[in-house]
């Protein structure tokens, strides 16, 4: 994977719990989240916790644990804002990125919870996503976000993008 990516589907889901709806275009706004989103309404379960605006989870990270794991997370089943692909996002922990028009800075990996394996009530979610739940992130602009947009490292000033 390289140090750019695109985004392959966005979703928000309205409150806690309810099901994730898939959106061709979302408005982000800094320390909120997405608009519609639950945790833009400050509804969702990790919704105190930093890095909880917006969360990112990466196509081939479903696909390895279709494979590894026989367990199929269509798209928006795993609970995340954003399906990215061909980035790897475990390397944005810490970094500042550029999601379309929108700046984000990596906060923690979204290790996964048994709240997603009861939600889902499968058995062994929660294993398969050990490393491969994807990102949780802070937005520090507003804008809007699109599926097909890129994403990539935004270099800090006085330093060199890696």
């Amino acid at each position: 994977m390289t140090a750019t990516g695109t985004i392959r589907a966005i979703h928000i889901a309205s409150e806690q719990g309810a099901p994730m709806e898939r959106v061709e275009q979302v408005t982000a706004v800094a320390q909120r989240g997405l608009e519609g989103d639950r945790y833009y309404a400050t509804e969702g379960t990790f919704a105190d916790r930093e890095g909880s605006d917006l969360t990112l989870i990466e196509a081939e990270a479903l696909a390895a644990v279709e494979r590894d794991y026989g367990i199929d997370l269509e798209s928006g089943v795993h609970r995340r804002n954003l399906t990215t692909a061909g980035i790897a996002l475990n390397h944005l922990v810490g970094e500042r990125f550029r999601v379309g028009e929108v700046v984000c800075e990596g906060i923690e990996l979204c290790e996964p919870c048994s709240y997603l394996e009861r939600h889902l009530e499968k058995e062994g979610i929660r294993e398969a996503l050990v490393h491969r739940g994807g990102l949780r992130a802070r937005l520090l602009e507003d804008g809007v976000v699109t599926e097909g947009d890129s994403i990539e490292r935004v270099a800090r000033r006085g330093t060199t993008q890696r």
